[in-house]
């Protein structure tokens, strides 16, 4: 099976941590493996080995998302790094859950993909998420009546039952704004997207939640106009999912119709990233873009 991303994004971390303490790979691991054996004293007394068998090579291997290691050894291996910041410890030691933790979307395994699952379990330990879309309503802010119609379209052959599910999962999604440390969420629209052929009841509600939405703190939107000249977004719709445990692990989203790419490289990150800031600038600010939304709402009688 290959790695997920947040076994990647582990393994990544964990080497830039380890580079930043100035160890090798031999060197890191025998220091886990003392504290591991200071930690486990009985398992040596009773004639088990030491050092639970760390290595460089096997550290190696976890470093490039090859092994699993467990929260308790992640945790571990934190302190040798000398990681006071027990939140930021913590994040670590979640990541390493990946395989163990069960989310609410895994309720739902039989009807989304493993690359959907992978982006809810993201969306889920992000900090902030930057969302540009050319055609449709970004999911984190789409109404329950609007996700029917999008659903339905892009599933043309999916059952009622189906539908109503997949609706269920694009709405629990959205919990992460309403969470104790809300995601933040910066959100580029292109007009086309507001324009879309959806019954002009549904696309009224649909525009109040986008006004709605951008009155609180954590979300922001903005509108690239469709007389915008030609800019990055043409390329198409991606999304940036940024972490708190460090800059160099956000991850991009490309999403297909069939599959999603995971673009993880920081120097590929980063020019969706500087992408992005085009945009930002291509679009209307952020109250003009609140007055083209009011406007268009208008015209849904």
């Amino acid at each position: 099976m290959a790695p997920s991303v947040r076994q990647r994004r582990l393994g990544a971390e964990l080497r830039r941590l380890r580079e930043a303490k100035g160890l090798t790979q031999d060197e890191a691991a025998e220091l886990l493996s003392a504290e591991l054996d200071r930690q486990h004293p009985e398992r040596r007394a009773a004639g088990g080995y030491s050092g639970h068998g760390w290595d460089g090579s096997r550290l190696s291997r976890v470093e490039r998302a090859q092994l699993k290691i467990k929260p308790d050894a992640v945790g571990t291996l934190i302190d040798v790094y000398g990681v006071g910041d027990s939140e930021r410890r913590d994040v670590f030691v979640a990541l390493a859950r990946d395989g163990a933790r069960r989310g609410w979307w895994q309720t739902y395994q039989d009807i989304i993909s493993p690359a959907y699952a992978e982006l809810i379990s993201l969306e889920a330990d992000a900090e902030s998420l930057r969302s540009y879309q050319t055609l449709l309503i970004p999911g984190l802010l789409q109404t329950a009546t609007y996700a029917r119609a999008v659903v339905s379209g892009i599933n043309p052959t999916s059952t009622a039952e189906e539908v109503d599910a997949l609706v269920q999962v694009r709405i629990a999604r959205q919990s992460v704004l309403t969470r104790p440390k809300p995601l933040k969420l910066w959100a580029i629209i292109h007009e086309t997207a507001l324009r879309a052929k959806v019954d002009p009841r549904v696309m009224r509600v649909q525009l109040q939640h986008l006004l709605d939405q951008a009155e609180t703190p954590h979300v922001s939107i903005q509108i690239i106009p469709i007389a915008e000249s030609p800019h990055p977004g043409l390329s198409g719709p991606f999304t940036v999912l940024g972490f708190p445990e460090s800059a160099d692990l956000d991850v991009v989203l490309v999403e297909h119709l069939a599959s999603a790419l995971y673009v993880e490289s920081a120097a590929d990150v980063s020019v969706y990233g500087a992408a992005f800031e085009h945009l930002r600038a291509a679009a209307l600010p952020l109250d003009k873009s609140a007055d083209l939304i009011a406007d268009i709402m208008e015209t849904l009688k």
